[in-house]
C-alpha cells in the first residue's frame, strides 16, 4: 500500500527520502558527509553557484563509459555469431561538439536526422563516411549536403526520395550508399510489444511494398543498396520486440538476396533506461546477446549468411549520464477530495522550480515519470508526496509527476532530477521567453560549459522589431517611462 492515496500504485513511500536509487543516477552521483549531492566530483551547490539554475549536468565519464560499453558488447555478440556490428550513436538524444568527440573516440558512428544535426557532427570532426542520415522529409538541400559530404548511408524513407537521392548522386558523380526504412509491424515500448500486419505512421514503407521499392533503388547506378532499416519504438526494456522485428525483416532480407548483394541489416535503437527505482531495463549487454541469438537462429533457419548488424543507441548512452539541477521557488499544499482518494481527502504538495517544460518537455508530452531528490542537503523529516512543477503558464507544466521528498523541502533548496541527459536539452524551447539552460560537463572534480545557456539578451536580440530598443542605454529607457 502507498502511504498517500494520490501516489501512483508503483510508488511506495521510501524509508529514506534522501537515498539515491541504484540504477537511476549517474555512476558518480554520491552524497558527501554534509549531505550535498556531488556529480563527477563537483558538488551541486558549487555548480549552482557557478553556473546558476536550471542547469543540465552531464557526467562525462559515465557518458563515455556507456558509449564504449555499447560498442564493445555489440562487437562481441555479433562477432560471436560470425559477423560484425555497426554501432551508431543516435544524435537526436543529445548532440553537441563534445558529444561528437566522446562517441567517436569510443569508436561509434553517428546517426543524424536533420541538416542541423549533420552540421554539428561534421563541424565537430566526425568522419562523414561514419554518419548515417535518416528522416521522413529530407529536403533537397539536406540531401545534396549529405551526398556531397560523402555521408556513409542515407536512409530512404519514401519512393520520392529514391529519385531525389539518385539524381543528386549522379550530379555529383558518386555512388551513394542507401538503406530503406521499413515498417516491420512491430511496435515496442518498455516491456511490451505489439505485432500487427501494418502500421499507420509517417515513417518508412510496408514490408509488402519492400521488394518493389528495393528493385527501384537497385535500378539506379548512382545508388548502392546496403540493406533494410527498422525502428520499432523507444524505451524498450527487453529483446522480444527486437527479436520479432528481426525475424520479419530477415524473411524479406533473404528473398532480396536473390537479386543482389545485401550486406547489412539495421535494427535501430530504442533501448530503455531506468527513470525510477521500479524500472527494470535490461542491461545493454543482455540486449546485444538476445538480439544476436535471434539473428543467428533466423539466419540459420533461412540458410543465409549473417549480415552486418547495425544498431542506433542514444538514450541508453546519454540519458543516465545527465542530471538537471533546479532551485525551489514556491511550495503549495493542495487538498484533493473525491473519487481519486476514495471519497476522502489527501494532500499533494506542489514544489515549483525555476525551470519546467521549457527544459524538460517529456513529462508534458508523454506523461513520463522521473525521480527527484533534494541536492543541497539531507533531512530527517518524514517523506511527503510531491509534484515538481515548472514556472510556465501551463497547468501541464510538470517535471516530476510523483515522488517523495523530505517534508521540510523549502524555498531555495536545490533539487536534482536524474536521467535527463536524453531528449531534454534536445527538446528544449523558449516557451514564455525563458532561455534554455547551459549544459555543463563534470569530470574528476572539475566542470566546464559545453553548451552555452541563453539569457534574455539572446532572446531580445532575435526580435528585429526590438533592435532600436535593445540598443538604447538602460538609463534612457528608464527616463522614457
Amino acid at each position: 500500500m502507498t502511504a498517500n492515496p494520490l501516489a501512483p500504485d508503483w510508488l511506495l513511500e521510501p524509508a529514506d527520502p534522501n537515498d539515491l536509487a541504484a540504477g537511476v543516477w549517474s555512476t558518480s552521483a554520491v552524497r558527501g558527509d554534509d549531505g550535498v549531492l556531488s556529480l563527477g566530483g563537483v558538488t551541486a551547490t558549487e555548480l549552482a553557484e557557478t553556473f546558476g539554475t536550471p542547469l543540465y549536468v552531464v557526467d562525462e565519464a559515465d557518458f563515455r563509459a556507456r558509449a564504449s560499453e555499447a560498442k564493445q558488447v555489440f562487437d562481441a555478440e555479433i562477432g560471436r555469431i560470425g559477423s560484425t556490428a555497426k554501432v551508431y550513436y543516435a544524435a537526436k538524444a543529445f548532440l553537441s561538439g563534445a558529444v561528437v568527440r566522446w562517441v567517436t573516440e569510443a569508436g561509434l558512428a553517428i546517426d543524424v536526422c536533420t541538416g542541423g544535426e549533420l552540421a554539428v557532427a561534421m563541424a565537430a570532426g566526425a568522419d562523414p563516411a561514419r554518419i548515417g542520415f535518416h528522416g521522413n522529409n529530407k529536403s533537397p538541400v539536406e540531401i545534396d549536403r549529405a551526398v556531397s559530404a560523402g555521408v556513409g548511408a542515407i536512409v530512404i524513407d519514401s519512393l520520392i526520395e529514391i529519385e531525389r537521392i539518385a539524381a543528386t548522386a549522379e550530379r555529383h558523380g558518386v555512388v551513394q550508399p542507401v538503406r530503406l526504412r521499413v515498417n516491420s509491424g512491430v511496435h515496442a515500448s518498455t516491456h511490451e510489444y505489439l505485432a500487427t500486419a501494418r502500421e499507420d505512421q509517417k515513417f518508412g514503407i510496408t514490408l509488402a511494398d519492400t521488394p518493389a521499392t528495393v528493385a527501384a533503388i537497385r535500378s539506379h547506378a548512382s545508388l548502392r543498396f546496403l540493406g533494410l532499416h527498422s525502428h520499432i519504438g523507444s524505451q524498450i526494456f527487453g529483446t522480444d520486440g527486437f527479436g520479432e522485428a528481426a525475424r520479419r525483416l530477415l524473411e524479406v532480407h533473404a528473398a532480396l538476396l536473390a537479386d543482389g548483394d545485401l550486406p547489412e541489416l539495421n535494427l535501430g535503437g530504442g533501448f530503455g533506461v531506468n527513470y525510477t527505482r521500479v524500472d527494470d531495463a535490461a542491461p545493454i549487454a543482455d540486449l546485444a546477446r538476445g538480439i544476436a541469438e535471434v539473428v543467428a537462429a533466423e539466419c540459420a533457419r533461412l540458410g543465409i549468411p549473417v549480415p552486418v548488424i547495425a544498431v542506433e543507441p542514444g538514450r541508453v548512452i546519454a540519458g543516465p549520464a545527465g542530471t538537471t539541477l533546479y532551485t525551489v521557488g514556491t511550495i503549495k499544499d493542495v487538498e484533493v477530495s473525491g473519487t481519486e482518494v476514495d471519497d476522502g481527502t489527501a494532500v499533494r504538495r506542489y514544489v515549483s522550480v525555476d525551470g519546467g517544460m521549457s527544459d524538460n518537455a517529456r513529462t508534458a508530452l508523454y506523461r513520463a515519470d522521473y525521480s527527484v531528490r533534494i541536492a543541497s542537503r539531507t533531512s530527517s523529516a518524514a517523506p511527503a508526496l510531491v509534484r515538481i512543477a515548472g514556472k510556465h503558464c501551463e497547468s501541464g507544466d510538470l517535471v516530476v509527476l510523483a515522488d517523495y521528498l523530505p517534508g521540510d523541502v523549502a524555498p531555495d533548496d536545490l533539487v536534482a532530477v536524474p536521467v535527463t541527459g536524453a531528449y531534454c536539452w534536445s527538446l528544449a524551447s523558449n516557451y514564455n521567453h525563458v532561455g534554455r539552460p547551459p549544459v555543463v560537463a563534470v569530470s574528476d572534480g572539475s566542470a566546464r560549459i559545453i553548451v552555452r545557456g541563453e539569457t534574455e539578451a539572446h532572446l531580445l536580440a532575435r526580435d528585429l522589431e526590438l533592435d532600436d530598443i535593445v540598443a538604447r542605454p538602460a538609463a534612457s529607457s528608464r527616463s522614457a517611462l
